[in-house]
């Protein structure tokens, strides 16, 4: 009886012992799984790392983010913030849209601001369609900066136009038989607009029966707006905020 209990308690014992060797072998395994599932995703957090980096590495040598090939427009600053959400330095692949934004609304602040100096620069009859022509006036004339100032020609460009932008204008309104201006605030879209044809029409007016040639008048404009010096385009500023004051 007894060496039956025996024989009995020994294959409970080896019983439970069997049990606890598969127990130990699942828990192994499981942790075996774990451990690989977490190399795996670290492996795959360091993919996606390097990934991101080569492509940021690419977005910086992208080309595009050049103007003309040669001016960086990822530096530019834009100290005003009325005009910062209006003054577009997209990377463009060509200073040219054709007219696409014409028929929307404010659909101009997506245009590269400049592109839209070289539109200001066809407005006169000699230049009047002539894209081409323009864009190497203005071209020329980013040059002609970099020589004289040694800085980036895009970011004298947007500090002129944002010195040479009007704050207030005059409107005409009629009471009866009379009419009365009336002073108000220029919105920034408008300042731009103004901004860019004051450089534009500076320069031309320099260049007229002058020896100078209409890129070196314009660099000399963008350089002395964006000082904030005399020049054609801060005296028009100046004129339309004298009015407007008087107006008041």
């Amino acid at each position: 009886m007894s060496v039956c209990v025996k024989s009995s308690c020994l294959l409970g014992l080896l019983e439970l012992l069997g049990l606890f060797e598969v127990v130990w072998v699942v828990w192994v395994v499981e942790v075996v799984e774990v451990e690989a599932v977490e190399v795996r995703g670290e492996m795959a957090s360091e993919r996606a790392s390097e990934g991101q980096a080569s492509a940021e590495a690419e977005r910086e040598e992208w080309p595009f983010k050049r103007i003309f090939g040669k001016w960086d427009i990822s530096e530019v600053q834009i100290r005003d913030i009325g005009m910062a959400k209006h003054i577009s330095l997209a990377p463009v692949s060509a200073l040219h849209t054709g007219g696409r934004h014409a028929k929307q609304q404010f659909a101009k602040s997506k245009v590269c601001i400049v592109e839209r100096l070289i539109n200001k620069m066809m407005r006169t009859e000699h230049n009047t369609g002539k894209k081409l022509k323009a864009y190497n006036i203005v071209k020329r004339a980013f040059d002609i900066i970099y020589e004289r100032t040694g800085e980036n020609p895009v970011q004298l460009l947007v500090d002129a136009i944002q010195n040479a932008g009007p704050r207030e204008d005059t409107v005409r309104l009629r009471f009866g038989g009379i009419i009365v201006p009336k002073a108000v605030d220029v919105s920034s879209q408008r300042r731009i607009d103004q901004a860019l044809l004051f450089i534009a029409q500076g320069a031309q007016r320099c260049a007229f029966k002058s020896k100078k040639s209409i890129a070196e008048c314009l660099a000399e404009e963008i350089i002395a707006a964006a000082r904030g010096a005399k020049c054609y385009a801060i005296s028009k500023r100046e004129e339309k905020e004298r009015i407007a004051k008087a107006a008041r």
